[in-house]
């Protein structure tokens, strides 16, 4: 469960709607892809992001690499600068008369609105070359006023159940970034003590905190400093116990 709210997080869609949110018309959401899967279309949704924050003028760069692999902690730090800007522009209060739901068909429904425009003057050519048949087709009409009545009705109760299940998962998502925020400065405080310690004058030459140090400061995030730090131990080790066998000599 907590795979697929990363996953969510990472797609790029929800910080598009946010950003939609704090800057009402900027973003097209008629291009942002709420059900992308693949990284190719997390990528075009993020392509989305950085032209609205060009636009915006807003200095960020998106670490797209990091963030369609979904990675916690990546996205964790995203989601926390774009929550603070978010902030900043409304003052976290969120904007009640915003409807998310209808934000994410806006550009489906703007391109349905302009064909059911064009099927209507075709339906007026139509009756008028047809006057004979006025009655019937009279009757036919009142019959698809009330069948559009009805489905307005429907469609209305299936957006407000979509409104509520996206209102649920924004909530379930805060309460993620809460917990991993709260469990990243857990693990970070215990790494900083660690750190303290190894500068220590007294330990900060000894081969432990050498390649304690070595594992901290490792730079490369693909490759494990683990292997070196442990040849630095194992090699002091073995000075020290030929350095004893000498003596016993």
């Amino acid at each position: 469960m907590k795979e697929l709210r990363y996953r969510a997080a990472a797609s790029g869609a929800v910080q598009c709607q946010m950003m939609d949110m704090a800057n009402p018309g900027v973003v097209p959401m008629h291009k942002v892809n709420f059900d992308a899967k693949t990284e190719y279309d997390m990528i075009q949704n993020y392509k989305v992001l950085q032209d609205v924050f060009n636009k915006l003028k807003i200095n960020k760069h998106i670490e797209v690499n990091k963030l369609v692999k979904g990675r916690p902690l990546d996205n964790l730090e995203f989601l926390q600068w774009l929550k603070r800007y978010c902030d900043s522009i409304n003052g976290g209060l969120m904007n009640e008369n915003y409807n998310p739901v209808e934000r994410r068909t806006k550009g489906g429904k703007d391109r349905n609105l302009k064909g059911s425009q064009k099927s209507f003057k075709s339906l007026q050519t139509n009756n008028s070359l047809n006057s004979s048949s006025c009655n019937g087709m009279g009757s036919n009409k009142i019959s698809v006023i009330k069948q559009g009545k009805s489905g307005g009705v429907a469609a209305g109760a299936d957006s407000s159940v979509e409104l509520q299940a996206l209102t649920k998962e924004i909530t379930e998502l805060k309460l993620s970034v809460d917990l991993l925020e709260k469990e990243r400065d857990f693990y970070f405080a215990k790494l900083r003590d660690i750190e303290i310690l190894c500068q220590t004058p007294e330990l900060e030459n000894l081969p432990m905190a050498v390649g304690i140090k070595k594992i901290l400061y490792a730079a490369d995030e693909k490759e494990s400093a683990l292997e070196e730090a442990q040849a630095i131990v194992s090699q002091s080790i073995n000075v020290e116990e030929s350095g004893f066998s000498d003596d016993d000599d």
